[in-house]
């Protein structure tokens, strides 16, 4: 399952957009694609097609939920214009503040964000 806000994954942006053009660009509804329960926007055809060939590569990590706060094992919302790609993986945080000290350690907190993760979602 993925976090959902504005009725789309990662509130409408296009996933495929921080991989292709290195900025979140807003999805459209015409180029949606439903996957893991949940509708994903695209900025064009093409990008949706990316997607449906390999959504994984592209999804964010973690659900689509704040890679910080997973790292501290808990569910957070996130703001889709706040991400990293890091080893060709892409995650989302909060806020300016929580972005900024997902930086200070961002492998750290990488690796206790995948320890945490998925069992945190069926702990709340």
């Amino acid at each position: 399952m993925f976090y959902v806000t504005d009725g789309a994954a990662m509130a409408g942006y296009d996933a495929v957009s921080y991989f292709n053009d290195g900025v979140p660009v807003r999805g459209q509804p015409e180029y949606a694609v439903v996957w893991k329960g949940a509708e994903w926007h695209f900025a064009s055809a093409e990008n949706r097609e990316a997607f449906e060939r390999d959504p994984r590569a592209f999804a964010p990590q973690f659900g689509g939920y704040c890679a910080y706060a997973m790292a501290l094992g808990e569910l957070s919302s996130t703001d889709p214009t706040l991400w990293d790609v890091v080893d060709g993986r892409l995650y989302l945080t909060h806020s300016p503040q929580i972005d900024a000290m997902w930086h200070e350690d961002q492998a750290e907190y990488i690796r206790m964000a995948e320890k945490n993760w998925p069992v945190v979602l069926y702990e709340k």
